[in-house]
């Protein structure tokens, strides 16, 4: 018998060890789940982690780690402030898919101008974009006191229905022949998210990812709102003594996350993905929720974690391809890693001690 014993301080052995173990039991369990799917276990995962960097179309894939990595940095550094104040802002796709919409509307309002201006100003439509959609969660928690987790959360299902009433009506493509979708945005020169440098994966989005990092590092670090974001998440009750205004804060943590996810949709939308379709969304809002907590809400962890599941985006597509795994396999391998992330996190606060037999 075992049980559990709070440590007098968290562990910080455990603190940066606990995505490393986390990766490794990944590894082992998602062996198993492609062994049980009568896939080969070691072809896998050398597929899904080797091969991106190092198999023999390596140098087309890994400037995709920086264009897949791009959006899942951008959304996990916004979130980590959220998550830093116990504000807990679960619908970032929700706001990703807005903040593309909204960049998207811009962008093609002014189709066929030719201006370096639509490009910043769509940009700034579309932050502006997963911004509104984040102060619903925020009001409402701020207001009347609801829980921002569900809030956020069901928001992204009215986003959704927003995308395919956009892919299917008010932004459909004119001259599409009734096809749903909008637009080529990455045709449109004026709107495009090209690659600041050839062949490398950067582009604006990508620049605005690690723009963010050292931002972020400077807020949490060297700025009062990061104290008070600190304060807000290790002792609540202490912040109010300290004069912390818990409303401006949580619509603060919201209104950051949420701009910044925008600000992703509309980099990808008018890159990568290049139009507004029904299946725009990739999970990417999801999916940095798991960046977030593998980088210990920390914006050089986040950047680290960041690459990891580009990779694992990258890999899983090779995988799918080459071998035949079903994309639900490469989701699940990707929870496998929050779900051990958070068992082995228990580590952090607490110790494993036998566990003593009462007397009769």
């Amino acid at each position: 018998m075992i049980a559990l014993e709070k440590r007098p301080e968290p562990s910080s052995f455990w603190r940066w060890v606990a995505p490393i173990v986390a990766v490794a039991l990944t590894m082992a369990a998602g062996g198993a789940m492609f062994a049980i799917l009568g896939k080969d276990p070691t072809e896998a995962i050398r597929t899904i982690f080797w091969d991106p960097l190092f198999g023999p179309f390596a140098a087309h894939d890994r400037p995709q780690l920086l264009v897949k990595g791009g959006p899942l940095i951008l959304i996990a550094i916004g979130l980590s402030l959220g998550f830093r104040a116990g504000v807990w802002n679960i619908g970032a796709e929700g706001q990703y898919i807005l903040g593309a919409i909204c960049g998207a509307a811009v962008a093609l309002a002014f189709y066929p101008l030719d201006s370096w201006v639509v490009f910043p100003l769509s940009a700034l439509a579309g932050g502006l974009g997963g911004w509104a959609w984040a102060m619903i969660p925020a009001i409402l928690r701020t207001k009347f006191n609801t829980n921002e987790i569900l809030v956020s959360l069901l928001l992204v299902y009215a986003a959704e229905q927003l995308l395919a009433s956009a892919s299917l009506g008010f932004l459909r493509n004119p001259d599409g022949a009734g096809f749903p979708g909008s637009r080529n945005l990455s045709r449109y020169d004026a709107a495009a998210n090209r690659e600041i440098l050839e062949g490398s994966g950067i582009h604006w989005g990508v620049s605005a990812a690690f723009l963010a990092v050292p931002a972020a590092h400077a807020l949490m670090t060297r700025h009062r709102v990061g104290f008070h974001i600190r304060v807000s998440g290790e002792s609540p009750r202490a912040a109010r003594f300290a004069g912390v205004d818990p409303n401006r804060l949580t619509i603060f943590c919201l209104g950051v996350s949420g701009a910044l996810a925008g600000l992703a949709g509309f980099f990808e939308v008018a890159g990568p993905a290049g139009q507004i379709s029904i299946d725009f969304n990739a999970g990417y809002g999801f999916t940095a929720i798991i960046v977030a907590f593998l980088g210990r809400l920390n914006p050089v962890g986040i950047t680290l974690a960041g690459l990891l599941l580009a990779l694992t985006y990258i890999g899983g597509e090779a995988a799918q391809a080459t071998m035949g795994l079903p994309a639900a396999a490469i989701q699940a391998f990707q929870g496998m890693l929050l779900f051990f992330l958070l068992g082995v996190d228990v580590l952090t606060k607490y110790r494993i001690r036998p566990a003593r037999r009462a007397r009769a």
